[in-house]
């Protein structure tokens, strides 16, 4: 029988012994019975709706505590069996106070149910409206949180592969309360380098957007993203747009991240310490090799030292915020895995030379444009494209404005006149003479769960 029990025992996944279990992978066929989970907790009203699960909140009813509870049905695809399966190993393997923590699983014949802590604060963006003074400090403390956070994944080999502002929350209420990161379906053991395409569009690091080869800078490069956002109230690639002219949008979002091509705008950043847009640069590197990494990021003078600014800078960040990030584009949690798999693209040899992506669609899945064409491909369990493949790969068919021969794009060096400090060393993203364990233990099978 699955076991679900609270106290700490070790459990091996792939011949590593895990301290924190809370459950026991078993023989595929020995499932929980629904009741066990019934038997112990209440569960609520769905509170939230995601891609892959539904979220509740519920009590454990022999002592009142709340959790969060994700339920994930195994009948919705192979994908959501894989996202939650994934999910329990890497958070089975992690313990970090600026984590959300699993605390119980249960494995049904149609269902998982995941228990996590329940973090009763509010958004990052939440927490700024709210305030009456906010400056570049408050934004340090953020970063710095989550910094130690990614820094601690990534000495386990482990990427989120999808850090945003919408996966940050406040623990609690409290004034000092420590910041979180939640929603680890879409993280992963570097065994080596990762080539599957996945996370938000517009915090994609240039290396996923040009389909090559990449690691744990990708989660560097979003934070770059995340702290370019608290800081000025901007996204860092953005555009005015019509508001349904999402095509062109996607097309130039994906040209800027590849070259880089973003500003410290005046006014928003005229009262930015040159020292917080020194670190924006070195996260946002468009070189993965040359980005810097976590561990060296909690070093810099503006997250170690007294570099970041006291100014309050509320009044022009809220504006920006309220102005940007009210549109459902921007609040929606989009991905780029499904229609990846679905439109293919054709391996690069050349890494140098990405071929230049120019669409995503509402699910945030990018495509390519290799010769001018593009190829839609049935998923493994022949599901048919959907209506969103066939409207993007009839956009993509004719050339790109400004590229008419469909040629491919390098992307150029990051702006060096942004930084005044020595640049940081590789980050360590190879992966090689390194081994991580397999995701999905060999008694779970891919199918069935």
């Amino acid at each position: 029988m699955m076991t679900q029990s609270l106290p700490c025992t070790y459990i091996s996944v792939s011949g590593l012994a895990m301290p924190f279990g809370c459950v026991t992978l078993g023989d595929k066929k020995d499932y929980n019975q629904p009741s066990e989970v019934t038997d112990r907790y209440d569960l609520g009203q769905v509170i939230k709706t995601e891609e892959f699960c539904e979220i509740f909140r519920a009590k454990e009813k022999s002592t009142g505590k709340l959790y969060t509870c994700k339920k994930f049905l195994k009948r919705d695809g192979r994908k959501v069996r894989k996202a939650a399966k994934n999910e329990i190993i890497i958070l089975k393997m992690v313990k970090h106070p600026n984590i959300l923590q699993l605390v119980d699983v249960y494995v049904t014949r149609k269902e998982y149910f995941l228990f996590l802590e329940l973090a009763t604060g509010r958004e990052v963006f939440d927490w700024i409206l709210d305030q009456g003074y906010y400056s570049e400090r408050d934004t340090s403390n953020v970063i710095r949180q989550v910094l130690e956070a990614v820094a601690y994944l990534h000495s386990l080999k482990i990427v989120h592969r999808n850090l945003k502002l919408e996966n940050l929350v406040y623990y609690n209420r409290l004034k000092n309360s420590k910041i979180v990161i939640s929603d680890f379906h879409l993280a992963k053991l570097e065994n080596g380098l990762i080539k599957e395409p996945c996370g938000t569009p517009e915090y994609l690091a240039p290396e996923v957007v040009g389909r090559q080869r990449y690691g744990r800078p990708v989660d560097c490069w979003a934070i770059g993203v995340i702290m370019y956002i608290l800081l000025s109230g901007n996204p860092p690639f953005y555009e005015e747009m019509d508001e349904d002219d999402y095509e062109n949008h996607d097309k130039n979002l994906f040209r800027k991240i590849l070259a880089g091509d973003y500003e410290f705008d005046p006014p928003y950043w005229d009262d930015i310490s040159q020292a917080a847009k020194d670190l924006v640069a070195r996260l946002m590197e468009v070189d993965q090799d040359q980005r810097i990494t976590a561990e060296e990021a909690i070093s810099h003078e503006w997250i170690s030292g007294n570099a970041a600014s006291d100014k309050n800078i509320k009044d022009g960040v809220c504006a920006q915020i309220e102005k940007n990030f009210a549109r459902a584009k921007w609040k929606k949690a989009v991905r780029v895995t499904t229609m990846m798999k679905r439109l293919r693209a054709p391996d690069h040899t050349d890494a140098a030379k990405p071929t230049l992506p120019t669409a995503a669609t509402t699910d945030g899945a990018a495509t390519t444009q290799p010769n001018n064409t593009l190829q839609a491909k049935p998923e493994a369990d022949n599901t048919a494209p959907t209506t969103e493949a066939a409207r993007v790969a009839t956009m993509v068919s004719a050339p790109a404005e400004g590229n008419p021969e469909g040629k491919t794009s390098t992307a150029p060096a990051t702006k060096a006149e942004t930084s005044t400090m020595t640049s940081a060393g590789p980050a360590t993203c190879n992966g090689e003479g390194t081994t991580a364990p397999s995701a999905t233990p060999e008694s779970w099978n891919e199918e069935t769960g």
